[in-house]
């Protein structure tokens, strides 16, 4: 009998861990946790390097669609952001984007319009210092970003070319997320509004506004990879400079956790109606540490 009292608490004390490790949740990847709409934890820090490349042969003049030389627009950003608050509320952090655009490229494949040596202008456009905020605790998926982008750049226009524009842009994005019962879809949504103000007689969308929605529905095959697709509109309201533009782009994309830290994240959409806008591609491609 004393033997078998021995067992019975060996045998309890050894399937005690198999238990607790059940009960566990399993461990998500970065890609599903930190979602936009999702701030950092004081001390923690996001870095993301994000490349787009834009190029059109189509543009809508009045109401028509026209055949234009191949003009490619390449934007590479930096963000980095930091938890700045102990309840999770508040982050800090700053933005800076690079261009490097090319024009009045005729009858030539997009792979070789980064090599030509036709009309180019390169350059850092803009730095913006950045916050971000999860204002209502009852919404811990809902946050806001705002940025104000600061031009370093001389003329929106050259001999060269544009490079972009020449605005001082406050921006606001409004993110939420949904994860569904399960965790392989999650619907991610964003409002996006750009106030552009500067010199009229500087930049083209100076003293207007830019509305722009969007929908991104992800399945996730495993924790470490999504795919996904995305709508996305976006709406330039004149303000009082007798300008104004839409468009509408659907795309899809593919995100992969590379290591416990390092995703990926490519990204493709495609321009499919605007209003004096251009009727072209992007292509997306970006990398994201979070530690």
């Amino acid at each position: 009998m004393k033997l078998l009292k021995i067992m019975l608490l060996i045998s309890v004390f050894s399937f005690q861990p198999l238990f607790a490790q059940e009960e566990q949740e399993p461990e998500q990847s970065n890609i599903q946790t930190y979602t936009p709409s999702k701030l950092l934890e004081k001390g923690k820090w996001d870095i993301k390097w994000f490349n787009n490349l834009y190029t059109q042969t189509k543009e809508d003049i009045n109401g028509t669609t026209v055949d234009v030389p191949r003009s490619s627009f390449f934007t590479t950003s930096l963000e980095v952001f930091t938890g700045a608050s102990n309840n999770k509320k508040f982050n800090i952090g700053f933005i800076a984007e690079y261009r490097y655009n090319t024009f009045e490229i005729r009858d030539q494949p997009l792979i070789s319009t980064i090599n030509t040596n036709d009309k180019i202008r390169t350059g850092l456009s803009h730095i913006a210092p950045s916050v971000k905020i999860a204002p209502l605790s009852s919404l811990p998926r809902f946050s806001i970003q705002s940025s104000f982008f600061i031009p370093v750049f001389d003329k929106e226009s050259n001999a060269d070319g544009f490079l972009a524009q020449k605005s001082f842009i406050w921006q606001n994005r409004f993110f939420y997320d949904y994860t569904f019962s399960g965790a392989k879809f999650q619907l991610f949504s964003e409002f996006g509004t750009r106030l552009f103000f500067g010199a009229k007689d500087e930049g083209f969308a100076n003293n207007s506004i830019e509305l722009a929605p969007g929908i991104f529905l992800s399945y996730f095959p495993t924790s470490k990879f999504t795919v996904l697709g995305f709508v996305q509109h976006a709406q330039l309201v004149d303000l009082g400079n007798n300008f104004s533009q839409n468009y509408s782009a659907v795309g899809t994309g593919a995100k992969y956790q590379l290591t416990k830290v390092v995703n990926l994240e490519v990204l493709y959409s495609k321009f499919v109606r605007g209003t004096d806008n251009g009727l072209g591609q992007s292509f997306n491609l970006g990398l994201r540490a979070i530690f």
